[in-house]
Order: C-alpha cells, then structure tokens, then sequence
C-alpha cells in the first residue's frame, strides 16, 4: 500500500483507468465475436451493419491510447476483410 499521498491518488487512478480500459477491450472482443459468427452462418447484411460500429469502437479506443494506434487498424482491416470473404 503506497504512503505518499500522490502516490495513493495514482493508486485510484491507475485502479480507475484499468477498468474503463478493459470495458472498452471486451467490448472491441465481443463485436469481433459477433462478426466472427455472422460470417460463419453467412449473414452479409448482419456483418455489414456491425462493421461501422467496430470500426468506430477500434478508433476510440486507438485514439485514447487503450490500444494502440496500428493495431487498431490491423483490426479494422481484418473486420473488412472478413466481411468481404462472405460477400464473393
């Protein structure tokens, strides 16, 4: 446990971020999930609505630092991809 108080304040900080941080990730886990799914059965129109959302979700999450930038696109790219696959 910190003594310093400007440590404990970083305490409740750190404690703070890291559970936004990781709502965000599992959120980004669970739409990739679900297009994972959607492509599977070889539901387009489902996969293509979902896309935009991921994409949108994959960039805050870049922009805010929770992951990092190219790994967001990476995620983007694969998103697309696999909508595309189904689409053919």
């Amino acid at each position: 446990m910190p003594i310093k108080q400007a440590a404990m304040k970083a305490l409740r900080q750190t404690k703070k971020r890291t559970v936004a941080n990781r709502a965000v990730k599992e959120r980004i886990k669970d739409t990739a999930k679900k297009i994972k799914k959607f492509v599977a059965d070889k539901k387009l129109d489902d996969a293509k609505k979902l896309v935009p959302m991921f994409s949108k979700i994959v960039d805050k999450a870049g922009k805010r630092h929770v992951i990092a930038k190219n790994r967001a696109s990476r995620l983007k790219s694969w998103a697309m991809r696999q909508v595309n696959k189904i689409a053919k």
